[in-house]
């Protein structure tokens, strides 16, 4: 990975662009054997495709994070099974947060992943447990944090060079 003359803003750029198509087209296989079943109807379409697009980017650099720091395939699954899987299923995702109490409602704002979700679910039924706007905002955050820190990683060599 650091023979050809490419910089860490290529490789980054790169990893991540590959996993944008990656979930796209898996998102779009889904949805075309979906929509054979379920008849959808899109409230806000712009939003549905501006939270792929990030969505898909936050998990793409996530990988690309974990494929860094993981030195084993058993590191990779335990960040799989330890911050991603807790993450997206503590985020809203089978339930909307004004049904928690108070403090678990205020809890769950603290997840990232949260934002990704009620951001689809404003796009797809027009409804969302807050402004869609500041989740996008959140969202685009989230990612510009998570590049840097991937940017950096792959900067240093950070485990990649010996």
């Amino acid at each position: 990975m650091l023979l050809p003359p490419l910089s860490y803003r290529d490789i980054f750029g790169a990893y991540v662009l590959a996993s944008v198509v990656r979930g796209l087209a898996v998102g779009a296989g889904v949805f075309v054997v979906t929509i054979w079943f379920i008849p959808m109807h899109f409230a806000a379409p712009l939003f549905i495709i501006a939270f792929a697009l990030l969505g898909s980017a936050i998990l793409g650099t996530l990988g690309l994070i974990a494929g860094i720091w993981a030195e084993k395939f058993d590191q990779l699954a335990a960040f799989q099974n330890f911050l991603i899987m807790p993450l997206t299923f503590l985020s809203g995702v089978f339930y909307s947060t004004h049904s928690l109490p108070p403090v678990w409602r205020e809890i769950s704002r603290l997840n990232p992943f949260f934002y990704m979700i009620d951001g689809f679910r404003f796009g797809f039924f027009g409804a969302s447990d807050i402004n869609p706007f500041a989740s996008l905002a959140i969202v685009t955050g989230f990612f510009v944090l998570l590049a840097l820190i991937a940017m950096r990683l792959l900067a240093t060599g950070y485990k990649l060079r010996h």
